[in-house]
């Protein structure tokens, strides 16, 4: 079985960061965004200001599209360009999996803004920012490979805001209404032009309570990565996701440290009931399950953020190794 981060990391030290994740996460490390350095740095921002062929700049009501870049999008460009190049002293030579993130089109289009509100709110505008963050995806992918040939690349999609979309609850530029709800086959088709373009796995990261995980597996997922202690998991879409031979990256350490830390045992227990639940032999839990942070951890201690990773890697390492154990 397989433990990665989600993403976000506290600090500011970029080759600080990946350290911890290639020390503590060796199976399957990731980039880590570091959203302590400032706007750019974010989710949102490193995604935007890599857009290609659209510009952005910041705002007091966020990232907004606008004709030319500027400072904005040249600091977001930037803080990229570093954090793609310290890859190469420790992932130079990596011959295993990869994990990289960039912002989905539906969390982006109710983010960013237009002249006149959520781009979300302008179907034109909708359907630039999908197109282009296809092509960003190839880009980016590509950057990737430049500096690490030998790895087994995967990308992560996050759209946090993508059951907003679908339920018609992403506010108005005024905050006194709501947008009108997209059909869920337009959220899709949107979905699967972006996972075309990458051309490796595909997992998408949704932290909300209503994930759609059969929509998310028609659009191309070869994985959907939930918050195990938030998400509504309908156990008859969940099955069917593991019959389609889809994976499950479970979020099973709280992003913020809770005081306390949990016992492995506490952290593998629901693990354990889900599969009992669904019912699949135990050997399939290793192949189809990955463990993860419940979120990113920008917002935790930097102590907090090391020993939710370690926690991740040691439920993992004792699920594989009794993978037959059930939790009562």
């Amino acid at each position: 079985m397989t433990a990665t981060g989600i993403g976000s990391l506290p600090g500011e030290d970029i080759d600080a960061a990946l350290g911890l994740v290639f020390g503590e996460l060796p199976d399957l490390p990731h980039l880590p965004e570091l959203p302590g350095r400032g706007p750019g740095a974010d989710m949102i921002g490193r995604t935007a200001g890599a857009l290609a062929d659209l510009h952005v700049d910041l705002q007091p009501s966020g990232w907004r599209l606008v004709a030319r870049p500027g400072i904005d999008e040249r600091r977001a460009a930037e803080y990229l360009e570093r954090d793609l190049d310290a890859l190469v002293p420790i992932a130079g030579a990596h011959d295993g999996p990869l994990k990289v993130q960039l912002a989905g089109p539906w969390t982006l289009a109710a983010t960013l803004q237009t002249a006149r509100g959520p781009v979300l709110a302008d179907p034109g505008a909708t359907r630039d920012v999908v197109a282009s963050l296809a092509e960003t995806v190839r880009l980016h992918l590509a950057e990737v490979v430049r500096r690490t040939p030998h790895a087994r690349l995967v990308l992560q999609i996050d759209e946090p805001a993508l059951p907003a979309v679908i339920a018609g609850s992403v506010p108005t530029a005024s905050g006194f209404g709501n947008i009108r709800a997209v059909d869920p086959a337009t959220v899709r088709d949107a979905l699967k032009a972006v996972v075309a373009e990458a051309d490796v796995d595909v997992v998408v990261h949704c932290c909300a309570a209503d994930v759609p995980l059969r929509l998310l597996r028609e659009a191309g997922a070869a994985a959907v990565s939930v918050d195990l202690a938030v998400a509504r998991l309908d156990h008859d879409a969940v099955g069917e996701h593991v019959e389609a031979g889809r994976k499950l990256w479970l979020g099973v350490v709280p992003a913020l440290g809770p005081g306390v830390p949990p016992a492995v045992r506490d952290v593998v227990a629901p693990v354990r009931r889900l599969w009992r639940d669904l019912g699949f032999a135990p050997e399939r839990l290793t192949e189809t399950v990955v463990l993860t942070p419940a979120c990113g951890l920008a917002g935790a201690s930097e102590g907090w953020a090391r020993t939710a990773l370690r926690l991740v890697r040691q439920s993992a390492h004792v699920i594989a190794e009794a993978p037959e154990a059930v939790s009562p």
